[in-house]
């Protein structure tokens, strides 16, 4: 919330101290400044988390990625060793082996490897989920408030109500970011 919508709001609020039936819509207001806050600071923190998550699933990838190497290398290293003439064919058969070993041992880890991104990958996905439910939540929260706000000005207690249903709205939307899995 900026400091103009503040001063707003405070503005609004010594109005409404000459006509005392406008105090609920004051502390209404209040509230749904409050209300914002807490859906923005949990959204900012959603799409921190989203963020983060992504860097690791980047990361994941990459170590993956720097496994596929070593493996291809040690596959070609292999069929090198099966096509190179040597005079101690006992030497080769063992580096031979040794390197196929090693390219087997990486496609394994790779595997494990994989299943870890791919579940971070689902995790970013979640969070960015959560994240897109706390926006939508926010903007209804500010639009209840504008809208609340128009009460004070036009003494028409029917913002007020609409108001009253954009937060209730925007309440339901911010709680169904807490079932996302």
């Amino acid at each position: 919330m900026s400091s103009e919508e503040l001063t707003e709001l405070q503005e609004q609020a010594e109005h409404a101290k000459e006509d005392p039936s406008l105090a609920p819509v004051s502390v209404t207001m209040a509230v749904l400044a409050v209300l914002v806050a807490v859906v923005s600071l949990l959204g900012h923190r959603a799409h921190t988390e989203e963020v983060v998550l992504q860097a690791k699933s980047s990361d994941q990838w990459a170590f993956y990625q720097a496994k596929n190497i070593r493996r291809h290398t040690d596959d070609l290293f292999t069929d090198l060793t099966s096509v190179t003439a040597t005079t101690d064919a006992s030497t080769l058969a063992k580096l031979r082996d040794k390197y196929s070993q090693e390219a087997s041992r990486y496609k394994d880890e790779q595997k494990s490897i994989e299943d870890q991104a791919h579940e971070l990958e689902a995790e970013v996905t979640t969070e960015r989920s959560r994240a897109d439910r706390y926006d939508l939540a926010e903007v209804f929260l500010e639009i209840a408030l504008v809208i609340t706000s128009i009460t004070l000005l036009s003494g028409r207690k029917f913002f007020w109500g609409l108001g009253l249903v954009l937060s209730v709205i925007g309440l339901l939307i911010a709680s169904t970011a807490w079932m996302v899995h």
